[in-house]
């Protein structure tokens, strides 16, 4: 343990003669925490670097914000006798007071770096003073200072990240020491980690060392932890932009704001979901990845190697599917050496690679297997490629696992010794085969042999990957690509890799007794012989070789290799190239090896004799001997078929023409099988694609071409696209007599979109769209393609037109790109005047068919008329760059109209809010078109009959119109929103007062309510209310606003912890209120307009704002309230001074207010603000002046007992304090004694209001903080009492109850009887009514007082039983015997009252009981309560208490009393003396 210091007190010491302050001496208050538990910003670590915000007035004058130090001494003064200056003070005895001179500026009398002082502004913990501080200790700190004085306001000049880094942390810090002090480990653990993330970045961003994207991205994460770590401890929501910066509500719309906070909102639900499933369930992580990334690659450190080789190793790590049984990414090569090293020493402890490409398909494979092949290893990975294991650092072992008899012999290794007998797996079988079994074997006898490797998913394409996790993977990193392309495919990703996979192959012994021991060589020519250098990679991580030398089976007739290289060829060498396999026996012994020669030749094309490259798959190579000298010319074995398909291909040619192929001599009866993958983004396996691409020399089939091009692969197209396009083009204007190529080109353009809009090729959309603006060149296309797609939308009722139109309508957006690009073309090389209007005459005819279809009844083509809502808009802002954008506002207009009713409504309002969000809405004279109609749809989906309304699109079509009406960018909106508010505005709020709180659409609503009264200007409301007809519907207006207003402010629609938005809606809220206010005074303000009902909404309405608890400032921390003062300003004020003026104003109207506002009011003048407390007290003053001038009965009791009732309630339920107490005896005294009439009677009814607030709060109190029973009890008589000479009844015999309950839980049961009682007295014997207030909360089901009463002494009787107060039990049986026997006549009643009594006689002679003592006690002087001083009361002791065990009970609940040794009463000495006296005397028992 050792101590921290947080507050810093400042001591000072005048100088006498000079009237100046010395030196300032820094006492610590040290709190004793565990530092390893604090933040390092507040370790003891940093005790000398205080921090200071400001600027330097002048020289050596100082004024800024300090963050306390623990240090006893100045840091440059060790002792008083070395420092030499009369301002500096070591002693420790000087008088401690507080510095008072908080806004005085105090000259140094230290040079700089001495020891100056300056006053220092409170600002880190609420601990810290102004004062004067040390120079050395303060870090000036670049500062702007606003509005000066008592709201001054310094503005570090920092980054604003940094500013609210630090208000967060500052803010944190006050909470995580409250955390600790009250043991909340689990959160003080988190909120830990969280500060010391916000810390070390804060450190980040102030080096000034980042990068802007490292930056960008840092500050990213900033703001995620702050909004995590606010939502996480209840703090308010922070809203902000795109960018990460806190929005300005002032600068922004309150659409924009609702959707900012409902995107925070979300965004901070889904990272604590994320969260939670990370520590309950793993699989939902993996989950949760799955949904949101398309592409990831898999990290792998290898970490070591042990194997009992003896010799230099390979080894081939690759991604491999056990159900499908085949690799799915190329190989990770490493050379490791006989000494258990890399063979390049420079990769020790540096061997890493990434597997890359890998989809989220591959992600969901069932199985996924990590397999290293020597002498063959490999690893499960399933759970690391499903996201349930993730962690980079963790090593895993994988064992080692001996699979064959036979030796693989690498290069010219041979393995001479004896072969081992032991059971083995997979004798001659394939490697697939092999594995498959090793993967299921469940025990592995691996001896401690094996390797080890580290393994993290990482999410992204290998650019993201680098970039997000640039700690795991740099530029030595090997890359790993998966044998195939991604899910997505990226435009800029070239790539051009052949995958070949050597299989099996079957060769004759020949002469020999054994098989051959065959080694495959594999190498690339080109087609003049020339050896193609490095094109073959067997593995990722080294480069690439020449020759590719297979693995060695010894004595093995066939072969199954099933080893993969990738081939990379230059994309203009590939034509030429071919890929050579030669066959050689491989011998023991090294003399015969080197004479053996190859056997065998087999070849392979790349490039087929249509353009087209090598089909993936398998491939039956014929083998040609290799001891011929012509099989090692190129140009010889090239005119020989390659495989056996063409082999049987010319034999089948020769069949028919003999002349055509001679049959070979040099081929041989042994097979040779090989796989193809070919990888490429810039060759086609396709022969369709090819031949539309060369279709100048192919004329005869582009109809067929262009038929077979929507059955191309999708990955083919892209590859070719600008290509394809530029073919598509080509043949609509090279063949423009020739319609039918028109339809076939539209299709396959349609066709080529659609593509391109699949999730797989999205990224493409910008090489589109770079094509259509750079590339682009056809004039005249414009015309041809507006005449198909007229056709087709006119002929929408022709079943075999309908699918095509469905996707030329998906591709509309594009479609008119080309459209509109190819017409601002011919506009610019022809001009306007060469081709009329006809090309706008095709846009209007094509708006007249949509019409035309849109109309047509709703069973036909409703999914053509879907889409043509969902996606013509997209055309709007192409069109208008050609087409005259208030025609084509116009068309549209009629577009909707021309949509019957009740018909497709979500499509018809999803298709108004498209328009809105175009550029189109955005001019004013489009506007004025557009919005009357969007008005009359709205209007329509809003009506109260509307049978079912969509809330979700009609309010996604209102928030839209009203963001762009609050753009500054627009132009005049101000007619425009006059047009909103008189069509709308009230039907949203009949929206809003019908509409269910739980709602998901309540928030749109309210929001667009909030928009639409922020937007108008004080001339709209006016106006507004010159709309209605008659007086009546502004009375309904009116009611119907103030009610839904009060609603919402008392039942909130949005979280508590949308502070921005809920202060929007109040501030809006408080100026529509003023606004309708004046619409009262002027309206309903003389005899024979008054409204009472709607006069009292409004006085309910504006209180029910004033004391909203999203207003309540000093519930607030003081950083809060600060805020939210500077940004809105104390918003009660202004209503509370409003509520006063519109109370005077209503003149002889007020008595129609008296009592019912009396609560109200007092609601108003109980909020702590000093201010508004002067402001309306004097409203109860007014309240008594007009009741006594009005009334007719010369009094205020009305308002008395209202005010006495209320004031009890709210003092009560927490409000109210010796503040409020003080001021309201003083106002309403000032008032009084200036009234002719109520002077004094006024003066009598505020001293009696003062005294019971006294009472009141002393009981609040002692209620809540005092845990003594007897205290308690003493303060609840106080009050009763209080209310029983007020004849206040009802409060009266609710503290009676308070009473019994404190008696019945203390086990006083005779006192609780006796509490009763006194409510029993003020009831008869008789059949009266009861009134409401007897009953109380006990709530007897009774009519009369006599059941009351009965009921009551059942009670009473019970309580005296159990207390033993048996004689008074049986006088209160007696009573009610009599009740029974003379009265009521219950006779069954009175024989179980009788057998009580018999009992209770019994018990007096039997039961033991003691004889009670009594105590007198008196409390005399100031030192007590009030509700004990100078008062004496009566205690009954417990059973065989002495007086002395009494009196020790009492001192204990007052260890500072005295008690008193003589009997006589005290003086007025001792009574008005500041002390505590206790007189405690025996009494007679009673």
């Amino acid at each position: 343990m050792s101590e921290c210091s947080f507050p810093l007190q400042i001591h000072e010491r005048v100088n006498r003669d000079t009237g100046h302050f010395s030196y300032r001496h820094l006492v610590y208050q040290p709190h004793v925490l565990r530092t390893d538990l604090m933040p390092s910003a507040l370790s003891t670590a940093d005790v000398r670097t205080s921090l200071v915000h400001g600027a330097i007035k002048q020289p050596g004058w100082f004024r800024g914000y300090a963050l306390q130090n623990k240090s006893k001494k100045h840091p440059q003064c060790p002792s008083r006798d070395q420092c030499g200056s009369q301002t500096c003070w070591h002693d420790e005895g000087y008088d401690r007071t507080r510095l008072k001179a908080v806004g005085q500026l105090m000259p140094s009398t230290h040079p700089p770096a001495v020891c100056g002082f300056g006053p220092v502004s409170r600002y880190f913990y609420s601990q810290l003073w102004k004062g004067i501080f040390p120079e050395t200790y303060i870090h000036l700190k670049e500062a702007t200072v606003e509005d000066g004085g008592q709201h001054e306001t310094v503005i570090p000049g920092e980054l604003p990240l940094v500013q609210e880094l630090t208000n967060t942390l500052r803010e944190w810090a006050v909470i995580w020491r409250k955390l600790y002090v009250n043991n909340k480990v689990t959160l003080f653990r988190q909120l830990q980690q969280m500060t010391y993330s916000l810390i070390e970045w804060r450190s980040q961003i102030l080096s000034g060392t980042l990068p802007k994207d490292e930056l960008a991205e840092l500050k990213k994460k900033v703001t995620a932890k702050i909004d995590h770590g606010n939502r996480m401890l209840g703090l308010d929501l922070v809203v902000r932009d795109d960018n990460g910066n806190i929005l300005d509500p002032d600068d922004t719309s309150t659409i924009a704001l609702f959707k900012a906070h409902e995107v925070a909102s979300k965004r901070i639900e889904e990272k604590i979901q994320e969260e939670k499933s990370i520590l309950q369930n793993l699989d939902l992580r993996g989950q949760a990845i799955f949904n949101t990334v398309h592409t990831y690659g898999l990290y792998v450190n290898f970490k070591n190697f042990v194997c009992n080789i003896g010799e230099d190793a390979e080894l081939f790590m690759a991604l491999y599917d056990p159900d499908q049984s085949t690799f799915i990414s190329e190989n990770y090569l490493i050379r490791w050496g006989s000494n258990g090293m890399p063979k390049e020493i420079e990769k020790l402890n540096n061997l890493q690679a990434v597997f890359t490409d890998l989809s989220s398909t591959d992600l969901i494979r069932p199985r996924i297997s990590l397999v290293c092949q020597i002498v063959r290893f490999m690893m499960d990975i399933t759970d690391i490629i499903h996201g349930k294991v993730d962690d980079e650092e963790k090593q895993h072992f994988i064992p080692f696992q001996q699979i064959a008899m036979e030796t693989y012999i690498r290069q010219r290794q041979l393995i001479m010794s004896p072969l081992i007998t032991s059971h083995v797996i997979g004798e001659n079988e394939p490697l697939t085969s092999v594995l498959n079994k090793v993967i299921a074997a469940k025990e592995v006898n691996h001896k401690g042999q094996g390797l080890w490797v580290s393994l993290k998913l990482l999410p992204g394409d290998l650019t993201q990957v680098q970039k997000n996790f640039s700690h795991l993977v740099d530029r030595c990193t090997a890359i790993a690509r998966k044998m195939g392309f991604p899910e997505i495919i990226l435009p800029g990703d070239v790539r051009n890799d052949i995958y070949v996979t050597l299989i099996h192959g079957e060769f004759d012994k020949g002469k020999k007794k054994t098989p051959k021991n065959v080694e495959v060589t594999m190498s690339v020519f080109d087609e003049d012989g020339s050896l193609l250098e490095k094109a073959i990679h067997p593995g990722a991580g080294y480069e690439g070789v020449s020759e590719y030398k297979s693995v060695v089976y010894y004595q093995v007739k066939q072969p199954c290799w099933y080893e993969t290289v990738k081939v990379f060829i230059a994309i203009e060498e590939v034509t030429r190239c071919h890929i050579r396999f030669t066959f050689r026996h491989r011998s023991s012994q090294e003399s015969r090896d080197k004479s053996e020669r190859a056997f065998g030749v087999a070849f392979v094309k790349l490039m087929n004799t249509d353009g087209t490259t090598l089909r993936d798959g398998r491939h039956d190579l014929v083998v040609y001997k290799g001891d011929n000298k012509k099989m090692e010319d190129a140009k010889y074995y090239l005119t020989l078929p390659g495989t056996k398909a063409e082999m049987e291909e010319k034999e089948l040619q020769a069949s028919k023409n003999p002349s055509v192929f001679t049959p070979s001599k040099d081929s041989t009866k042994d097979s040779f099988q090989i796989a193809t993958l070919i990888c490429s983004t810039k060759l086609t396996q396709n022969v369709d694609l090819l031949g539309l691409l060369n279709w100048r020399s192919n004329s005869q089939n582009i109809k067929h071409n262009l038929k077979k091009l929507m059955e191309v692969e999708g990955g083919e197209i892209v590859k070719f696209l600008q290509d394809t396009l530029d073919a598509l083009f080509n043949i609509m204007m090279e063949m423009s007599d020739n319609e039918t190529y028109d339809f076939l080109v539209f299709d396959a353009l349609v066709f080529i979109i659609s593509l391109i809009g699949d999730i797989k090729f999205q990224h493409f959309n910008p090489v589109l769209e770079t094509y259509i603006y750079k590339h682009f060149s056809a004039t005249l296309a414009h015309v041809k393609l507006s005449k198909v797609l007229n056709f087709y939308v006119a002929n929408a009722d022709d079943p075999s037109k309908t699918e095509l139109l469905f996707a030329a309508l998906k591709a509309l957006k594009y479609l008119f790109r080309f459209i509109i690009q190819s017409r601002v073309l011919y506009l610019r090389f022809y001009g306007q005047s060469e081709d009329g209007d006809e090309f706008n005459n095709s846009i209007r005819q094509l708006f007249l068919a949509f019409n035309t279809l849109m109309d047509r009844p709703l069973e036909e083509a409703v999914k053509i008329k879907g889409a043509a809502l969902k996606y013509l808009p997209s055309i709007i802002n192409d069109v208008k760059l050609v087409f005259d954008p208030m025609e084509l506002s116009v068309l549209f207009c009629k577009f909707i109209q021309s949509i019957p009713d009740n018909q497709l409504v979500r499509q018809k309002l999803n298709c108004m809010t498209k328009i809105v969000e175009s550029s189109l809405f955005q001019q004013p004279e489009c506007r004025e078109v557009l919005l009357p109609l969007l008005t009359d749809q709205l209007s329509g989906q809003l009506d109260d009959h509307s049978s079912k309304p969509d809330h979700e699109a009609s309010a996604q079509l209102l928030s839209n119109i009203l963001e762009v009406l609050d753009r500054k960018d627009v132009g005049p909106t101000s007619a425009h929103v006059q047009l909103i508010m008189e069509r709308l505005l009230r039907r949203i709020n009949r929206t809003v007062i019908g509409m269910s709180r739980q709602s998901p659409h309540i928030g749109s609503f309210v929001a667009c309510m909030i928009a639409i009264l922020r937007q108008m200007e004080d001339s709209h409301y006016s106006h507004y209310i010159s709309t209605f007809k008659t007086r009546q519907d502004i009375i309904d207006f009116l009611m119907e606003t103030f009610i839904m207003f009060k609603d919402l402010i008392g039942k909130n629609v949005y979280a508590k912890d949308w502070m921005v938005m809920n202060m929007t809606q109040s501030r809006v809220f408080l100026r529509a209120i003023n606004q309708f206010a004046e619409v009262l005074t002027k309206s309903f303000m003389d005899q024979a307009s008054f409204e009472l009902q709607l006069w009292n909404n409004y006085f309910h309405l504006a209180v029910a704002f004033l004391t909203h608890e999203s207003l309540q400032l000093e519930t607030f921390s003081e950083a809060k309230r600060n805020k939210i003062v500077k940004k809105y300003g104390d918003m009660r004020k202004e209503i509370g001074f409003r509520i006063r003026d519109m109370w005077y104003n209503l003149g002889p109207h007020k008595i129609k207010f008296i009592p019912s506002m009396v609560g109200p009011i007092l609601e108003v003048t109980l909020t702590p603000e000093v201010e508004l407390r002067k402001a309306t007290i004097p409203i109860f003053f007014d309240m008594m002046q007009c009741e006594f001038n009005l009334s007719g009965n010369g009094n205020f009791h009305m308002f008395e007992n209202e005010l006495i009732t209320k004031l009890d309630q709210e003092v009560e339920g927490g409000r109210g304090d010796e503040q409020y107490k003080v001021l309201l005896e003083k106002l309403l005294l000032e008032h009084c004694r200036k009234h002719k009439y109520l002077s004094s009677s006024g003066e009598v009814f505020a001293l009696l209001v003062s005294s019971l607030l006294e009472n009141l709060l002393d009981y609040r109190t002692i209620i809540m903080h005092d845990e003594s029973k007897e205290n308690r009890m003493s303060c609840t008589v106080n009050v009763l009492n209080f209310y029983k000479e007020k004849k206040r009844e009802d409060i009266y015999i609710r503290y009676l109850y308070k009473l019994r309950d404190l008696h019945r839980d203390c086990e006083n049961y005779t006192e609780a009887a006796y509490t009763l009682l006194l409510h029993a007295e003020l009831l008869q014997w008789s059949d009266k009514p009861c009134v409401p207030h007897l009953l109380q909360r006990d709530s007897y089901y009774v009519y009369t007082q006599q059941e009351l009463k009965e009921k009551l002494y059942q009670e009473i009787i019970s309580y005296f039983d159990k207390g033993k107060m048996w004689e008074k039990a049986i006088k209160l049986s007696k009573e009610l015997a009599e009740t029974y026997e003379s009265k009521v006549f219950d006779y069954e009643g009175l024989g179980s009252l009788l057998k009580k009594r018999a009992s209770f006689y019994e018990n007096i002679i039997k039961a033991m009981r003691p004889q009670p003592e009594y105590f007198a006690v008196g409390y005399y002087g100031q030192g007590f309560p009030s509700f004990l001083r100078n008062k004496i009361f009566i205690y009954r002791g417990k059973e065989y208490e002495r007086r002395e065990d009494f009196s020790l009970r009492l001192l204990t609940q007052f260890p500072n009393a005295e008690k008193m040794t003589s009997t006589t009463p005290p003086g007025e000495d001792i009574k008005s003396s500041p002390k505590q006296c206790i007189l405690a005397m025996k009494k007679a028992g009673q």
